[in-house]
């Protein structure tokens, strides 16, 4: 029968090990923890680049169908009116693709004027951003604005196709893959 039995000596350093295991384990834990963190911010700041960039996108889409109006200069009644322009004999696109919000990920929350008809839009999202000055000169007013709500991309505010603004992001940023 076999059973443990002391060498002789007792130890002096009984638990040593198992102390510097969980002092690495907790040190790890740190690490990890802070480059969460900094991967967090990253992210929420790339998707404030998007949202400017979409934002934009969006309102010179809606100044553009405003002022291409045939006769009476209107407003579109829906976002799907920016994508394939019936109004004229040969459709006209005044925005590539809609875009979601992407703050929230979702719908946006539209702006519409007495007549009902889209003049701009926001993101329905209250969270604070990070970014707090050094916008666009078409987007100053956004400096110090408390959430993502404030941001209002309207029609009358956007430059002229070509003009400065922000750069659009990266074609991973846009979900899109070579």
């Amino acid at each position: 029968m076999a059973a443990f039995m002391p060498s002789g000596k007792p130890s002096n350093e009984a638990g040593f090990t198992y102390l510097g295991v969980l002092f690495l384990i907790m040190v790890m834990g740190m690490g990890l923890a802070s480059a969460g963190e900094l991967w967090s911010s990253a992210s929420r700041r790339d998707r404030e680049r998007q949202l400017l960039w979409v934002g934009t996108q969006y309102a010179q889409a809606l100044r553009s169908y405003y002022r291409s109006s045939p006769g009476l200069a209107q407003y579109p009644k829906e976002l799907a009116d920016l994508l394939q322009d019936e109004r004229f004999p040969n459709a006209r696109h005044h925005i590539r693709q809609l875009y979601p919000d992407p703050i929230g990920g979702g719908e946006w929350t539209l702006m519409r004027g007495f007549d009902g008809r889209i003049t701009g839009l926001f993101s329905p999202s209250t969270d604070t951003p990070l970014k707090q000055a050094d916008f666009p000169s078409q987007w100053s007013d956004f400096t110090g604005m408390a959430s993502y709500k404030d941001w209002q991309f309207v029609a009358e505010k956007a430059f002229i196709e070509g003009a400065s603004g922000p750069k659009s992001p990266s074609r991973s940023a846009q979900g899109v893959t070579p």
